[in-house]
């Protein structure tokens, strides 16, 4: 009995030496041999729920707006030779030895794009190429190729680029004249170079200017995240449809404040339909120096009205000093359009058409007065100068 009892003692102990090793080391096992599948896959007991595979989006995702959009937008590498001031000493064979060549500098930035043909036209801004010796162009698909500039537009801070590679995919455009303010909208661009970013925000306002950014100012604002690398990208719609290109961002620190602007496709696509065509914008002018009215100046000349713009000045042998306009006048209308101020004025006048008629109404001395101008063609903008209208 007692040689019995030792070795069922034994037998115990190794079964339970055994089992330890093996809740150890195999906890599947015992897992299995216990019926739990439930969990499998999971080293612990804790019961969880976990979704199918094949789990569809929740009603708030735009990711199907997010996945028509991104392939079509690319990001934008620029180089620039800075050229250092040349002294005897760099023709110096000994001193290039010692100090290399110090003639020239590579600068770099980066920018967004967005693909809107497939003959390989790109939307951008025109800050992100303006003095770029070398662009290349990266798409989504890992894809590289050298860019060429169509042309640009400084006034509107657009540029058009192109590239050569087969099967490129394009972006919709959208309707922007449609956006309402709370419309959802989605920001596509290489931010800081991290690479292809996508931010939500709605739209803010609509038709902001008066900022000072570009002359000619009709901007989508949004509190869409835009940083520094997201200009030139694609503001696009709930459905992944091109409404602006990013452009500026407000901030007092170079990061996203939730103030950004974005320029709106009815004036993109006039500007690069224009440009891919003519290889250029081309705008009507009459040659004056507008300036608003405020409300000290209108107590100050006893204005009866506060709409419109003054003439504070006319370029002599201009298209409205040969029509009779004369300084003081005040720019009411614009073939019978109404000018509010002028940014109103700016616009109006450059959809009219280089040397075509148009009648301009103004106040003058209380009277108005109706001038024919014969439009001008805009002469092109003077870097740091500011030109009559």
């Amino acid at each position: 009995m007692r040689r019995l009892w030792l070795l069922f003692a034994q037998t115990v102990t190794v079964g339970l030496a055994l089992w330890f090793i093996v809740t150890s080391l195999k906890p599947e096992w015992v897992m299995r041999f216990a019926g739990g599948d439930r969990t499998r896959g999971s080293i612990a007991s804790v019961p969880v729920v976990e979704a199918t595979g094949n789990a569809s989006p929740g009603q708030g995702s735009y990711r199907e707006a997010a996945r028509r959009a991104m392939p079509a937008v690319v990001n934008i590498f620029t180089t620039k030779e800075a050229r250092q001031p040349r002294t005897p000493f760099m023709e110096d064979p000994l001193f290039r030895r010692f100090f290399g060549d110090q003639q020239e500098d590579r600068q770099f930035s980066l920018g967004s794009g967005v693909v809107v043909s497939p003959q390989g036209y790109i939307l951008t801004n025109n800050h992100v190429i303006e003095t770029a010796d070398e662009i290349e162009v990266a798409l989504a698909d890992g894809r590289k190729a050298s860019a060429k500039v169509v042309g640009a537009d400084p006034e509107t801070d657009l540029a058009v680029i192109k590239v050569e590679l087969p099967n490129l995919p394009t972006i919709t455009l959208g309707h922007a004249e449609q956006a309402r303010v709370g419309d959802v909208v989605l920001a596509i661009g290489n931010p800081f170079g991290v690479g292809q970013t996508v931010t939500m925000g709605i739209v803010s306002a609509l038709g902001r200017n008066h900022l000072g950014i570009n002359t000619f100012e009709n901007f989508i604002q949004t509190d869409a995240a835009i940083n520094p690398g997201n200009s030139g990208g694609a503001l696009i719609d709930a459905s992944g449809n091109l409404l602006g290109i990013n452009t500026a961002i407000y901030s007092r620190s170079g990061g996203s404040l939730g103030i950004g602007f974005a320029i709106p496709m009815t004036t993109a696509k006039s500007v690069m339909e224009s440009i891919i065509s003519t290889g250029q914008v081309i705008r009507g002018w009459i040659g004056v120096e507008p300036q608003d009215i405020t409300p000290e100046l209108a107590e100050s000349f006893a204005l009866s009205r506060k709409s419109g713009a003054i003439i504070a000045g006319v370029l002599k042998g201009g298209p409205a000093d040969r029509a009779g306009m004369r300084p003081g006048d005040i720019l009411i209308a614009v073939d019978g359009k109404p000018v509010t101020d002028t940014t109103d004025m700016l616009n109006l006048i450059a959809q009219l058409t280089p040397g075509s008629k148009a009648r301009m109404t103004v106040l003058r001395k209380s009277q108005e007065t109706a001038i024919d101008v014969l439009v001008g063609k805009r002469p092109k903008p003077r870097r740091e100068e500011q030109q009559p209208e």
